[in-house]
């Protein structure tokens, strides 16, 4: 690649200031004339006779290139460059010299002159010099720019690192110099060896104002600014926001009793200041004490512990988690207990009872103070014998809820019991409906069948309550009550009604005697027969006979 075709490819980033120094001024003059400065990304800023009038011109204008002669009077290039690279260290010095000698030129490379050329040269020799030259400064001034423009970068997102770094120091457990060295570089400074933690969360908006999205974003904003106003007051406080929308203020100090009551303090503040400004409510947990080093996590995990009480409390206060352990609760909730009196009602009871039983299931969750975790098993739990019960039942689990999204799956998005509390009743209105409507139809069709079994048996004089629900593989008592609630009737009203119809077909139709139409229809003693007619039909079969004659007559 030639000469020309290099110059094509070179970008000018900058345009470079050079200064001529030669104590010949047809040198100079012919060094100023024979060269293209502007093609070469070069201004010629000026031109001196000597070292000393150099140096004073460097002190003004500061060239970027200094392209200096030795032999000089007053201050030689030697003696030049020694001052430029002791006082102008950025500036590039290229000796020219007719000089040739060894000495010379380690001297120049040991004053760090960037080049050394002998006198005479050509001009494209010291284009080629020129251009060499400004590749290296543009590579310097991309590099000087890419470092400034880092530098700006760091500064317009320290306090977002800074954030991070402390959301990293509470969250996992961080070597002990790592977190001087981080500390120290993001400027917090602790005040003792305790720590304690407050974690603020937004439990939910003010519903007359329906804010956007935007505006609940700054809200939450404005949560942080205020919880940092009111803790920048106590010494040692960091407040700052993670990755799940929490704000989250860090306390120091040398007395673990009085950090406690601090964060309390602030935290109540926090919560009064919020509430008197935003149409918003918050809750605060705040954590256990503890000392730095490798128990900050658990510092940290104490007050999102804390914060996940609100989840039974209801939320819209101040919790410290050492007032919630110290509680007395009732004995360990059973849940066998509860799965099995799910099942009986869902099988045998009304969607009024399935309501009273949540109703019971949820006082007993607040009963406990169960934190969201524990809630959330127990439902798991609850729902998946709730579905299993559903589909022994039913068969068929998306005929009652749809496609929607698998029950279970959807537990771990309830922020709030009360929401957890409505969504599960409506989910055991849909089971306990879905259930009864499979009874219902299977009842029916256990009653029809039993219809269907008299049709065919009612000439046998065995025929019984029991036989029939031999058949149908149904209990006496369940059935008796099923077939009342379908047919109007009890199972011998209808046996004894299906009987006289058929015995009034053979006494208009038929000349059978009255103990032979007895015996057809089912009953093995005529005299009773006859009494049951005519306590059904008001007459006697013979009279009834008779009755139907007439009228054919």
């Amino acid at each position: 690649m030639g000469l020309d075709s290099t110059k094509r490819r070179l970008r000018r980033d900058f345009m470079y200031k050079l200064l001529i120094v030669d104590d010949e001024e047809l040198v100079r003059e012919a060094i100023k004339e024979q060269m293209d400065w502007e093609k070469l990304g070069y201004r010629c800023a000026g031109d001196c006779e000597d070292g000393a009038e150099a140096l004073e011109f460097v002190e003004r204008e500061t060239p970027d290139i200094v392209l200096t002669d030795i032999g000089m009077p007053f201050m030689d290039g030697l003696e030049l460059t020694r001052e430029l690279s002791l006082r102008f260290p950025q500036v590039k010095v290229v000796i020219l010299t007719g000089y040739d000698d060894f000495d010379y030129a380690r001297q120049a490379v040991k004053l760090q002159a960037v080049d050394y050329i002998l006198k005479p040269i050509t001009s494209a020799e010291l284009e080629g010099v020129l251009l060499k030259l400004k590749e290296e400064l543009d590579h310097e001034g991309r590099r000087k720019r890419d470092y400034e423009q880092l530098r700006r970068q760091l500064a317009e997102n320290m306090p977002l690192l800074r954030e991070r770094f402390l959301e990293r120091f509470v969250s996992t457990p961080m070597a002990e110099k790592a977190a001087a060295d981080g500390c120290a570089f993001f400027g917090i400074a602790m005040q003792g060896p305790f720590l304690v933690e407050a974690a603020i969360r937004v439990d939910e908006f003010a519903a007359e104002t329906s804010p956007t999205p935007s505006d609940q974003e700054l809200y939450r904003f404005a949560v942080y600014n205020i919880a940092q106003e009111i803790a920048a007051r106590h010494p040692g406080a960091e407040v700052f926001r993670d990755v799940e929308n929490r704000v989250l203020a860090l306390f120091s100090g040398d007395d673990a009793e009085e950090l406690q009551e601090r964060s309390l303090a602030t935290a109540e503040e926090i919560l009064k200041s919020v509430s008197s400004y935003l149409p918003l409510r918050i809750s605060v947990g705040i954590g256990h004490t503890c000392r730095r080093g490798q128990h900050v996590p658990a510092v940290h995990q104490s007050a999102l512990s804390a914060l996940d009480y609100r989840f039974v409390t209801g939320g819209g206060e101040v919790i410290r988690i050492t007032d919630m352990e110290c509680r007395d609760r009732p004995a360990l909730l059973s849940a066998v207990a509860w799965e099995n009196e799910l099942i009986t009602k869902l099988k045998t009871g009304t969607a009024r009872e399935l309501d009273e039983w949540v109703d019971r299931l949820f006082a007993a969750f607040r009963e406990h103070l169960f934190p969201i975790e524990v809630c959330y098993l127990y439902l798991q739990r609850i729902v998946l014998t709730l579905l299993h019960t559903l589909y022994e039942t039913d068969g068929n689990l998306i005929r009652t809820f749809g496609e929607a999204e698998n029950p279970i799956l959807r537990i771990n998005r309830f922020a709030k019991l009360d929401e957890m509390e409505g969504w599960m009743k409506g989910l055991c209105a849909d089971a306990v409906s879905a259930i009864q409507s499979k009874r219902e139809d299977h009842g029916q069709l256990q009653v029809e069948k039993a219809i269907a079994y008299v049709k065919e048996h009612y000439q046998d004089p065995d025929l019984s309550l029991k036989s029939v629900c031999k058949h149908i593989s149904m209990s006496v008592s369940y059935f008796s009550t099923l077939f009342k609630q379908h047919t109007g009737k009890t199972f011998v009203e209808h046996v004894t009604q299906e009987r006289m119809e058929k015995a009034k077909e053979l006494l208009k139709l038929t000349a059978m005697k009255n103990y032979e139409i007895a015996y057809a229809v089912g009953y093995s003693d005529p005299h009773y027969f006859s009494g049951a007619f005519k306590k059904h039909e008001g007459d006697t079969p013979t009279d009834y006979r008779l009755k139907m004659s007439d009228r054919k007559a």
